[in-house]
């Protein structure tokens, strides 16, 4: 299986007129190609952090991350797409607008991509809302506008960065669900940062625990459902409660 990113014992700090904070300490690990590895860690502890050196917008202090072979650089990191914890749509931009932006910046519109921005929209439920304001959307519609424009541009990685947070937790588990399922069968390779525990273990492949700042990896759990169980599914099973206690525990050893 061939591996999509790489971070290789990774170190960063924040420098400021106030001192030094380190935030990273030897991060390392792999994420293979189609995978879907979910992060936690204590509030703090540098995950947001983290997905920013995995998408090139801080460079390591020391080590280095990897994409497909490569250091992320300017030339590679715009096939890594990165979802936000707030959708970022434009209220004075209809919803087929938002969704068509990231191919404007790059100047790849066209009529297949057009055709392309169609068929997603309908394809997940949106097309009769097309025309329809920001605004006029319901929490989880707006964070599957907010996915859609993210595979318009055919990225080969997803970094998710909390992207259910703002959402009320009904509304979450079926987002999460949507976005979760419309990932895997899409086959994008994708890494989530949350700090919804359920969320980690129903959606990922893999968990990896981080140790308090400065975060270092505890512990990189694996999960074996079976792949026809879409996230929520997982959540009915009996052995997702074991993954879930065993995690717990990692991040809380003296409870």
């Amino acid at each position: 299986m061939e591996v999509s990113i790489r971070c290789n014992h990774v170190h960063y700090t924040y420098h400021t007129l106030q001192g030094e904070t380190p935030a990273l300490c030897d991060i390392h690990f792999q994420v293979n190609e189609g995978e879907f590895v979910s992060i936690v860690g204590p509030s703090g502890c540098g995950k947001s952090t983290l997905l920013s050196l995995l998408c090139g917008l801080l460079t390591p202090e020391s080590g280095t991350v990897e994409f497909k072979g490569e250091p992320v650089c300017e030339k590679n990191r715009r096939q890594i797409g990165y979802m936000l914890q707030h959708d970022h749509l434009f209220e004075w931009r209809s919803v087929r607008k938002n969704i068509l932006l990231g191919l404007e910046i790059q100047k790849k519109i066209s009529d297949e991509t057009l055709q392309e921005a169609d068929h997603l929209l309908k394809l997940y439920g949106l097309y009769r809302f097309k025309d329809a304001r920001p605004s006029q959307l319901s929490g989880g519609m707006r964070q599957r506008a907010a996915l859609i424009r993210t595979l318009l541009l055919h990225p080969d990685l997803l970094l998710l960065d909390e992207p259910f947070s703002a959402l009320d937790y009904q509304t979450r588990l079926k987002v999460s669900d949507d976005i979760g399922s419309i990932i895997r069968k899409s086959k994008k390779t994708a890494i989530l940062v949350t700090h919804d525990l359920s969320e980690a273990v129903s959606l990922g492949d893999r968990v990896i625990v981080l140790t308090p700042l400065p975060a270092g990896i505890k512990a990189i759990v694996s999960t074996d459902f079976p792949k026809e169980l879409s996230p929520f599914e997982r959540r009915n099973t009996d052995v997702f409660k074991t993954y879930f206690n065993q995690i717990w525990k990692e991040l809380n050893p003296d409870e």
